[in-house]
């Protein structure tokens, strides 16, 4: 890794999406082995820079992920990160990054690295929402960049998953870029403009008929995955970062442009500690689900599996009861599943309901929301859970050979992995 560590010698960084999981790790390992890093500058979603200095403190270096470098500094900890460390605010979403004018000045003579990690992950998040981060946020990091007097190369963290579904195991997904309006689906020509005007429209749809934010929430979540299908891709996350990609590829130059696409994110591996992690990432869902027992059926495949010697407890110390899980492996199983275990069951309350007057309303609520939740989890899991291609990582392959010191992934026990160190790190850091 000499090379990575010569080139980072005495650079000025950005990063964006800083308060995210992997901005974080990326942020501690430089700190932690690169003490030479002139200066990181971290853009924070706040009010003003005093706001931002406090979401740093709080959301970032106040996290336990930083305990092995605050161990190893001792009492330098606090000015080595005084020294090193500035948050400044800003948004991805808002021209010139929605820095103040000093801060915008600033930046833009200093900047010779961008790390852009910046983006909204939930499969079905808003479509304005995602749209202004994930799609227009990758185009005015791109244009802040080109403004950058010094700059030497943006990275930007996009997702593997842009290719979209993969239904055939024999298809091998290239390390390739986008290009400008390519869909997966050829029902038309994407406009990534248009788009913007007909998510804009949907938006004054929704004022003009007073619809309240829950409404309005629930719609734009609606459209986006909408919109996503229309053009070949399984939801609004893969979608909007798919556009993202396409600005960046086709306006970049003369930027050196690095995409990096990450399948799933797990916990740490061993830097700087094992299991490290926060929140749920993709799959953890489904296994805390199931783990809490409240998931007792999951669309995916037979032959994957889940291990719990060491159930979770209650408040109480007594262990939670799970029962044998239901996996199925079709659309057409999991709906036969749901009809018998669920909806035949909350049709005969309905029943009983309307017969008491509504002695059941509580309960027949309760079961129709977590029908209505497992369906759509399974639905967005789907081009997951079913996914047979093989992705080329010959890029990263090459760079692995380049470099010193890099084991790579072929190394890993997973099933160790899953079982010793990520599974236990959810039980510590994010499951409540």
């Amino acid at each position: 890794m000499a090379s990575v560590h010569h080139f980072f010698k005495q650079k000025t960084v950005l990063v964006t999406g800083s308060t995210g999981f992997l901005a974080k790790v990326f942020v501690e390992k430089l700190l932690r082995i690169q003490s030479d890093v002139k200066k990181v500058y971290l853009l924070i979603r706040a009010s003003d820079d005093n706001a931002a200095a406090k979401r740093f403190c709080d959301d970032i270096i106040g996290k336990d992920l930083f305990r092995v470098l605050r161990d190893e500094m001792g009492e330098d900890f606090d000015s080595y990160i005084s020294e090193k460390v500035a948050a400044v605010a800003g948004d991805v979403s808002a021209g010139n990054l929605g820095l103040n004018d000093e801060n915008l000045e600033k930046l833009l003579g200093e900047i010779q690295v961008i790390v852009n990690s910046a983006a909204v992950t939930q499969f079905d998040e808003r479509f304005d929402v995602a749209m202004n981060v994930n799609t227009m946020g990758a185009l005015n990091v791109l244009n802040f960049a080109k403004r950058c007097q010094k700059i030497q190369v943006l990275l930007h963290v996009s997702t593997a998953y842009v290719c979209g579904e993969a239904k055939d195991k024999e298809v091998v997904i290239r390390e390739e870029p986008f290009k400008m309006g390519h869909a997966l689906k050829k029902v038309a020509e994407l406009d990534i403009h248009a788009e913007l005007g007909f998510m804009k429209k949907r938006m004054q749809q929704l004022e003009e008929e007073n619809a309240d934010a829950k409404a309005i929430s629930a719609a734009m979540k609606d459209y986006g995955l909408k919109r996503a299908n229309l053009y070949g891709w399984p939801n609004t996350y893969v979608f909007t970062k798919a556009m993202g990609e396409m600005f960046l590829s086709h306006l970049k130059d003369p930027i050196p442009l690095v995409i990096l696409r990450p399948t799933m994110v797990t916990s740490t591996y061993k830097e700087p500690f094992p299991g490290w992690i926060e929140g749920f990432r993709t799959v953890d869902a489904v296994i805390g689900g199931y783990g809490k027992g409240k998931l007792t059926c999951f669309l995916g495949n037979p032959k994957t599996i889940l291990d719990l010697n060491n159930p979770l407890t209650t408040k109480n110390g007594k262990p939670l009861m799970i029962r044998s899980k239901a996996t199925l492996a079709s659309n057409a199983h999991f709906h036969m599943y749901l009809l018998i275990q669920y909806l035949l069951p909350l049709t005969g309350l309905n029943l009983a309901n309307k017969v008491l007057c509504g002695g059941f309303q509580d309960a027949y609520n309760g079961n129709h929301r977590k029908i209505k939740m497992l369906t759509r989890m399974a639905e967005l899991y789907k081009p997951y859970v079913f996914f047979k291609a093989t992705f080329d990582d010959s890029n990263t392959e090459k760079l692995r050979k380049a470099t010193t010191g890099w084991e790579g992934v072929g190394s890993i026990d997973w099933s160790e992995y899953l079982m010793s160190v990520h599974i236990p790190g959810l039980v510590k850091y994010a499951i409540k």
